[in-house]
């Protein structure tokens, strides 16, 4: 008779070699190559991280439009976020889950739910927020696997940031072959758009069902897409967060004015040529160009991602004809970003708003009344958040509906966080508090079902009623681009024949009619004149 042990060494040693071997249901073979992923079993997901779609933008790619990834053999683990674009760190509310920083960035994160490629599962590709300046792709409240248990393939992107996603010159115009410099970020999102068309289906996904999301400077960045006439065909859908394209808010400038701060920027470091500033390291350059005045980023209206202003095209109804969910958030920013370091009294406030109207004054008190000091709160942080970034949204949403040919869903999230774990033991101002409401940049984790990573709030039943509301509302829109569905309130469109309606998303989620128009029409006047 054999000993156990020796009855039960093939078992152990079958067990080890399957434990060593790769597990095929988590390769997928794109177009470059074959990729390894991870699987959570606690939510079914696969996902992808750290995947190129386009060429490391280094050495004499830096300010080109991006190339294709390069292919490779044998697999390539994608279990770990890639480095993030260059950046200073200057959002408190970003956390990165990518451990290195670097030029070479051009990376993307996919979560999908599908077992097999056949499925056809929509798609979402979400471009984050940053002023075009900060943000990535790893970041915990951009995180696809929520979203992808409602049946998405779910993917974020980095692109470049500031000087290395936005610089234009002269020079670079001339090498260009499309005669164009600037906007190599958007060029980036564009590449992204492209390579999920080419390789999607591979995860499960349907690249006829493309919706693109984003907020803030991503919302502006989708906004921008969907006038290039690069990338209009390319999607499905569209889903703006707080922001657009469109005066004040980061509108692109003509190339000839960005080729002259490229030009007053490479003087400004003493460099003679496109060589020398391709030389400079690329965190000596970042360095150089986050000193005060030393650089503005634009987006530049170059004849090839942007045929002319985004206002223009949306105008002439040549951009995607998608349906679109847009919308903003209650208090965008406080009312201090108006009135100042002044006492939000009734005196101050028409003094600071003769001050920045002169003769249109009258006008703006009467569209922005400011009779005591509480209406002075909600009036200043309606004005600064309208100014800010509110208008941009709604003169987006506004012109859709009327040459889209598609409905537009909008909304307005007024939602509020709650207070926070450990409460911020800073000693009070002498001004009064801000206006209770949801500010900017607040609404993602409730959009994408991402609040147990934001751990800084005591998140209660309420949020996470909120945030199953509008994350739901999300994933029909990407299914089916309407965000109606069971058990959700009923969210009505807006078309170039229909009485402007909203969604307001908070705890008593409802539909309202628009009354605020006047205030919009009126600074439409001012910004497009």
């Amino acid at each position: 008779m054999k000993p156990i042990f020796c009855l039960l060494l093939p078992a152990v040693f079958l067990f080890n070699l399957a434990m060593a071997q790769p597990d095929n249901s988590l390769q997928v073979k794109i177009s470059n190559g074959t990729l390894q992923g991870t699987f959570n079993p606690a939510t079914n997901i696969r996902s992808f991280k750290g995947v190129p779609y386009a060429q490391p933008p280094v050495g004499d790619l830096r300010w080109k439009e991006p190339q294709p990834a390069a292919n490779w053999t044998g697999v390539l683990k994608a279990d770990h976020f890639s480095h993030m674009p260059m950046q200073k760190r200057m959002f408190s509310d970003m956390i990165f889950r990518a451990d290195t920083m670097s030029e070479d960035c051009l990376y993307l994160n996919i979560w999908t739910p599908a077992k097999a490629a056949a499925e056809k599962l929509p798609v979402l590709v979400y471009f984050y927020g940053g002023g075009f300046v900060g943000g990535d792709g790893s970041e915990f409240r951009y995180d696809g696997e929520s979203m992808a248990t409602k049946g998405i393939v779910t993917i974020t992107i980095s692109y470049r940031l500031g000087i290395f996603g936005f610089f234009s010159h002269p020079e670079l115009t001339k090498e260009s072959p499309h005669n164009a410099s600037g906007n190599y970020g958007l060029l980036d999102q564009t590449a992204a758009i492209r390579w999920v068309q080419a390789n999607v289906a591979a995860f499960g996904g349907d690249p006829k069902r493309v919706t693109i999301a984003g907020e803030s400077a991503g919302s502006i960045a989708v906004s921008a897409q969907m006038a290039s006439p690069l990338a209009k065909n390319l999607i499905a859908g569209a889903i703006g967060e707080s922001g657009a394209m469109i005066k004040p808010t980061l509108p692109a400038i003509p190339l000839s004015d960005g080729e002259k701060a490229g030009s007053a920027f490479m003087d400004k470091v003493n460099a003679k040529s496109l060589a020398d500033l391709r030389a400079i390291p690329a965190t000596q350059l970042l360095d150089m160009a986050s000193k005060p005045g030393a650089f503005k980023l634009s987006a530049t209206i170059d004849g090839y991602f942007l045929p002319k202003p985004v206002v223009d095209i949306f105008e002439a109804g040549e951009q995607a004809h998608v349906p679109l969910l847009v919308g903003w958030n209650s208090a965008e920013i406080p009312y201090q970003a108006f009135t100042g370091g002044d006492m939000p009294t009734p005196e101050n406030y028409a003094a600071k708003v003769k001050q920045q109207f002169a003769d249109k004054a009258d006008e703006v008190l009467k569209l922005y009344p400011g009779n005591t000091q509480d209406e002075v709160i909600k009036s200043a942080t309606a004005l600064a958040s309208d100014r800010f970034i509110a208008y941009a949204t709604w003169k987006w949403a506004d012109m859709q509906s009327k040459t889209g040919d598609k409905q537009v869903y909008r909304y307005l999230f007024s939602c509020p966080r709650p207070p926070e774990v450990t409460p911020n033991k800073a000693p009070a101002g002498k001004l009064p508090p801000a206006m209770i409401g949801a500010s900017h940049a607040s609404e993602i984790e409730f959009a994408m079902g991402n609040l147990a990573y934001d751990r800084v709030y005591a998140w209660t039943p309420a949020e996470y009623k909120v945030s199953a509301t509008m994350e739901n509302y999300f994933a029909n829109f990407i299914k089916t681009g309407n965000p109606n569905g069971k058990g959700l309130p009923k969210w009505a469109p807006n078309t170039k024949d229909s009485h402007v309606k909203f969604i307001n998303i908070n705890v008593d989620t409802k539909l309202e009619n628009e009354s605020d128009r006047a205030r919009y029409l009126f600074l439409d006047k001012q910004y497009n004149k």
